[in-house]
């Protein structure tokens, strides 16, 4: 079991799970269930490039000790020399690889429902919410993930008053859940004619997927409030003329959500119903540990105060996450996706505080 600095890849129980799922694809009626099936084949394919990857790793390490143990005993320089260079591409290459190790949630290997709210403040606050789902996509892209936009509220001018993603691939909502919080920017605002410096906010919440959650959240048929509605936005040409998009409420909780870009009002529904649960299922946890949820953390209000990281783009360049101190200069790298340091930063300090 590959370990570093408090967390652990389990290759026996990753190998168990492979199984389990090559067992399942053998089903005759494994590949007519569309959608399910093309995620579990996804998942095994991932699985097994990340087994092989440990394990070419693990052999090569093996040898290398090896070789350093008799270039070592016949006091051979050159094969020190070519040892200390295999080494260091070693290194860079654990580098890569050891950012499984630090996921310890129960979730973090599964997909995710990722939510961007605009705070108070109108044009700019959705603009800035688009600039933090454009971040969120262009790294999600790097990842080579699959991103859908399940519902979305376009702002009056620019931007997005609200925005719902799927991210589908291996570890998204281990990543994804350290951008969860209200995120402010500071900068003169291109819709402010005076070039005035202004303070926006936007919050992102982030939701594990579950394939299972059926059987740990039960909900009542008379608890929910189903509305449909003409969908807007991305969807094709009858996007608009066909009731497809579908809001359901959670009436004891009060909580809503809603899908309209999915091809048909029953895929709207499901998708809204799997936000839903995932929603119900982090108050779940939350009450069962009497403390902040390991799954979208306690909510807070896009405003002054509650930020989890601020963006300063003027009157100086910086990008610093209060809950670690990470922080950089390079605000356009960060803006352009690069948020690994930042999470790495996070996924460090949670697992500090666990040991």
């Amino acid at each position: 079991m590959p370990c570093v600095r408090g967390g652990c890849f389990d290759l026996d129980r990753v190998k168990t799970e492979i199984k389990a799922r090559e067992e399942e694809m053998t089903a005759p009626d494994f590949w007519s269930r569309g959608d399910v099936a093309r995620v579990v084949s996804k998942r095994v394919a991932d699985l097994q490039k990340e087994v092989a990857q440990w394990e070419d790793f693990l052999v090569e390490t093996d040898e290398l000790a090896e070789l350093e143990g008799m270039a070592r005993s016949e006091d051979d320089e050159a094969t020190m020399s070519e040892v200390a260079e295999k080494l260091d591409a070693l290194e860079k290459q654990f580098s890569q690889m050891e950012f499984t190790t630090l996921f310890s949630g129960s979730f973090d290997a599964e997909n995710a429902i990722v939510s961007f709210h605009a705070g108070q403040g109108g044009t700019e606050a959705n603009d800035w919410t688009a600039m933090l789902m454009r971040m969120v996509m262009r790294f999600c892209e790097g990842k080579e993930w699959d991103v859908q936009i399940l519902d979305e509220s376009r702002g009056e001018e620019v931007g997005y008053k609200s925005l719902t993603l799927r991210v589908t691939g291996r570890y998204a909502y281990g990543y994804l859940k350290s951008e969860a919080g209200v995120h402010r920017l500071v900068r003169i605002s291109p819709f402010d004619a005076e070039k005035m410096r202004h303070t926006t906010f936007a919050l992102i919440e982030v939701l594990p997927e579950l394939e299972d959650v059926d059987q740990v959240i039960e909900i009542k048929p008379e608890d929910l409030r189903v509305d449909t509605f003409m969908a807007g936005g991305h969807g094709g040409q009858s996007v608009n003329t066909t009731y497809s998009a579908v809001r359901i409420v959670h009436l004891p909780t009060k909580i809503s959500v809603q899908c309209q870009n999915e091809r048909s009002q029953l895929q709207n529904r499901e998708t809204a119903m799997k936000i839903l649960r995932a929603k119900l299922l982090a108050i779940k946890v939350q009450e069962r540990a009497k403390e902040h949820s390991e799954l979208r953390g306690e909510y807070q209000s896009a405003d002054w105060g509650n930020q989890i990281r601020s963006y300063v783009l003027q009157p100086y360049q910086l990008v610093k996450d209060h809950r670690t101190n990470h922080e950089t200069s390079d605000t356009r790298g960060v803006l352009d996706g690069d948020l690994e340091p930042f999470m790495e930063a996070y996924l460090r300090e949670r697992l500090s505080k666990k040991t």
